[in-house]
């Protein structure tokens, strides 16, 4: 037997074992029950534990976790378990995607949707769906949760429309929008902000200088573009590679199921559905004036009494996208007859969120769990535990070491504790300055880059990210008894290709001294 044969076997067997062991992973619905009983036990034992991290400003700041298993903090559980940590979660991301599914059950129950896959079908190679959904997928990313919520279903759309396993396009548009959320081609995106702004903070609050390893003054919201560029078609080229070798071979034989009302016997567009589609480009193009109206009028940016610039459009950029969908879809169903009447649309609405039920269910204990982490301290705990074990390796004279030990400690976080924000809240107040107090070499941006990269890598492979459930309910469209083990299997190469070629990315930018951005 080959050497090749033999690694190849051994790659199957492992994907196997793992897709074999995943089937074994309960329900996140279940997982999350088993959390929230999980974090009251922990805290009955471990509660009034105090320990000490850096903040901001870069005084200690002493936490003390909460025993919920007592009498006040279970009436904070009960007063906050609906408002606060469920429809409240991230300043209401229940309601985003809610919203959002309101314009795309008017595209998809109008049938939009199913023209513009064959339109597509029709002059898209085989070769470069995989490419092109992944490079979409990254380039969602300035749309903060579109890709999530709009992208992924039309993936599986698409792929279903060719008569390919729904599930190689959603997890490739998977890949791009979660794994690939720090990379762009676009400058000072939201993430951008959040990143190099607080880094700043950091920075300066201990005295280090914010600057790159020439000395050159670093601008937050661009000091990492020059990688996040380049960042953006290495990931493009190794997503479509793993979808090839890996995801393709492995789904394309499994049987799925096709939404009901899909009919894909005749993949020609009809002349009504040419009609139609005449119809949602001028809908389009009504819709997008509208929204420059509104982004140059009521929504324009201005400047508030502190100096800071106030973008509106972009703060409600969801809620616009979700006009897009519905204005096109409307357009497209009224002309091709499907929509008689403005109750058409409202039925059409009402259909989508009979298929929300299931998310409904899951957020309710996913958020509960993540505020119980939040409140008791237990989150910062976990946090800190991992950050106090990179710390005490003492890797002093090797910065690529403590690169990579940082890419890992983060990655392994990530499993456990979703939020790009608040990890990094955490987690950049101690390793900014810690790093560069350990060797200079370790500046900011250097620093940060690393926390991104390892932060996206693994969103995939992990229930604790927001849009993981989510994601499993779009899959089970097509295949109803998907477990989120078998997600995990599926979604594990982008994982692994993405954290050890992006983090040799991040490596050789450092050891070749090219700066992050400008």
């Amino acid at each position: 037997m080959s050497t090749v044969e033999t690694v190849k076997q051994s790659e199957s067997g492992v994907i196997s074992f793992i897709e074999k062991a995943g089937k074994k992973i309960p329900d996140p619905i279940i997982i999350f029950i088993w959390f929230i009983l999980g974090a009251f036990a922990l805290t009955a034992l471990i509660g009034g534990l105090t320990f000490e991290t850096q903040g901001a400003d870069g005084n200690p700041v002493v936490h003390t976790i909460k025993n919920m298993t007592e009498a006040e903090h279970v009436v904070w559980f009960f007063d906050n378990a609906l408002l606060q940590n469920w429809l409240g979660f991230g300043n209401g991301i229940l309601g985003v995607i809610l919203i959002v599914m309101l314009g795309v059950g008017v595209a998809e129950s109008s049938g939009l949707f199913n023209a513009v896959i064959k339109k597509l079908g029709t002059r898209l190679k085989d070769k470069y769906l995989a490419p092109a959904l992944i490079f979409l997928g990254i380039m969602s990313s300035i749309a903060t949760d579109a890709g999530y919520l709009i992208l992924i279903p039309l993936a599986g759309l698409l792929y279903a429309g060719l008569g390919k396993n729904p599930l190689i396009g959603m997890a490739a548009a998977f890949a791009g929008v979660s794994a690939g959320f720090s990379a762009n081609l676009l400058p000072a995106t939201p993430v951008d902000v959040v990143i190099g702004l607080n880094a700043q903070i950091f920075a300066q609050s201990q005295g280090v200088p914010f600057a790159d390893a020439s000395g050159n003054a670093l601008t937050p919201a661009t000091m990492h573009y020059y990688f996040i560029f380049v960042s953006t078609f290495m990931l493009v080229g190794i997503g479509a590679w793993v979808t090839k070798k890996f995801v393709e071979p492995r789904l394309e034989k499994m049987p799925y199921n096709l939404p009901e009302g899909m009919d894909l016997s005749d993949f020609a567009v009809t002349e009504q559905e040419q009609k139609g589609l005449k119809a949602a480009f001028w809908g389009l193009l009504l819709a997008l004036g509208l929204v420059v109206l509104l982004a140059m009028g009521p929504l324009a940016p201005y400047v508030d009494e502190s100096g800071k610039t106030i973008t509106p459009y972009l703060n409600n950029v969801i809620l616009l996208i979700t006009l897009v969908f519905a204005t096109v879809g409307a357009a497209f169903g009224v002309a091709t007859g499907k929509f008689k009447s403005l109750l058409d649309v409202v039925q059409a609405m009402v259909a989508q969120m009979n298929t929300m039920g299931y998310v409904l269910v899951l957020t309710f204990f996913c958020y509960n769990f993540l505020g119980i982490l939040g409140y008791s301290g237990l989150g910062t705990y976990i946090t800190y535990v991992g950050a106090s074990g990179l710390s005490a390796l003492g890797l002093q004279e090797f910065p690529i070491l403590l690169i990579i030990g940082f890419v890992i400690t983060t990655g392994l976080i990530n499993l456990f504790v979703g939020g790009l924000t608040s990890k990094w809240m955490l987690l950049g107040p101690i390793f900014v300055p810690m790093l560069y107090q350990v060797n200079p070499a370790m500046t900011p941006d250097l620093v940060a880059a690393a926390y991104r990269v390892a932060d996206s890598s693994t969103n995939i492979i992990t229930p604790m990210m927001t849009y993981a459930g989510v994601i499993l309910a779009f899959m089970r469209k097509y295949k109803p008894d998907l477990s989120f083990g078998e997600v995990i299997a599926m979604m594990l190469p982008y994982s692994v290709a993405f954290l050890v070629f992006w983090t040799s990315l991040l490596i050789g930018f450092f050891a070749l001294n090219i700066p992050f951005g400008f």
